[in-house]
């Protein structure tokens, strides 16, 4: 039998509950591929962007593989951010909100305090990024001996961040017959060397290159003078169909300089970028979340792990020069099933770039030679 919604697949009335709770039925590709041999304990390695349902793919499993009679740590997601963290833990907790599971993110910057009272308390899920996992650790106040399913999310991002040596050292800390599964937007060979280096005969479940970007996503593309990047995107927001968008800068100084030319012109924009603190960022964070201004100008580092309601649009202000970092921004709308549209600006020096982008996708990324109303 097919497999294609979720009352297909053998899961306790708990978990089935949660799920009709939150008013999902038709898997998507990654989960109809992901939960069956996650359920049978055998490790996973699933190529999915965000936004494609793959928490879902690794959370149900390991809700349905822990128990919540055993206090201590059975499940471990490592995540590159702390706004990941939070996401990932939130969901699994939907997941598993009719059974008795604690899920517990884990992430610097708030009181390890709080955590440790937590982690006493008994938790079941922890979903933690490298270094907070490793503070905990070396404290003595996280123990992994009966962890049995770790998830490594958004790996390729976590190995970009330079965390291999981090999640190294956590594994170690994990007994060996543990289940591990990775989940990644790309897999090169950094990624398949912790595959082959930890992983037993793994299920490899990769997107082929034509299904690296989304259906639902409407994608368009602009060449023009890079002096004339402001004007066309002034030109685009007078148009008044874009509601609530992320616009992608390459650099901290151009998201500062495009948010405060946004607001000159009377738009509500605030930028983001690594060069404010973890309060800043959680601050403007959740006032885009709150619909308190409608465009966020932001580089790639700040805005990783976003998962925001109701963005209709992405602009990418500058090309990215690492292809796949374009499908990490589009992946910020059209999310769970929904539509969205992508525009990028290429400035002519910029055309390289875009062509490597279209290498990786066969969906069409279609030119605009003029402002588009329906785009």
């Amino acid at each position: 039998m097919q497999i294609r919604k979720f009352e297909d697949l053998p899961l306790t009335p708990e978990v089935m509950q949660g799920i009709k709770k939150l008013g999902f039925t038709e898997l998507f590709p990654i989960q109809a591929e992901a939960i069956i041999p996650l359920l049978e304990g055998k490790d996973v390695i699933g190529q999915a962007q965000t936004g494609t349902g793959k928490t879902a793919a690794f959370g149900i499993p390991m809700v349905e593989r822990v128990d919540p009679e055993n206090k201590k740590v059975q499940g471990l997601v490592l995540a590159p951010t702390r706004e990941l963290a939070i996401q990932v833990a939130e969901r699994i907790r939907r997941f598993s909100k009719f059974t008795k599971l604690k899920v517990l993110p884990v992430y610097g910057g708030e009181s390890i305090n709080k955590q440790i009272h937590a982690l006493q308390r008994g938790v079941q899920i922890v979903v933690g990024t490298p270094g907070r996992l490793i503070d905990h650790l070396r404290r003595g106040t996280l123990n992994l001996s009966s962890t049995k399913v770790v998830v490594l999310d958004e790996a390729d991002r976590m190995l970009d961040m330079g965390f291999i040596d981090d999640i190294k050292f956590i594994l170690s800390r994990v007994p060996q017959d543990r289940q591990l599964s990775l989940f990644s937007a790309t897999i090169d060979n950094s990624v398949m060397d912790v595959c082959h280096q930890y992983m037993k005969n793994p299920e490899e479940i990769l997107v082929s290159k034509d299904e690296i970007a989304l259906e639902q996503l409407n994608q368009y593309y602009m060449v023009l003078n890079p002096r004339s990047k402001l004007d066309y995107l002034l030109g685009m927001l007078e148009k008044k169909n874009i509601d609530k968008a992320i616009v992608f800068c390459n650099t901290r100084r151009g998201t500062d300089w495009v948010a405060r030319k946004l607001r000159s012109h009377r738009y509500s924009a605030e930028p983001l970028h690594a060069g404010f603190t973890q309060a800043q960022r959680e601050r403007v964070t959740k006032a885009f979340r709150n619909g308190k201004f409608d465009f966020l100008i932001a580089t790639d580092v700040a805005a990783r792990g976003l998962d925001i309601e109701g963005i209709t649009h992405i602009i990418n202000y500058d090309v990215p020069m690492d292809a796949p970092v374009y499908f990490h921004r589009i992946g910020r709308t059209a999310r769970n099933g929904g539509e969205g549209t992508a525009i990028t600006l290429v400035g002519y020096g910029e055309i390289g770039d875009l062509n490597k982008i279209k290498t990786l996708t066969n969906t069409n990324i279609e030119e605009l030679e003029q402002l588009n109303p329906n785009c």
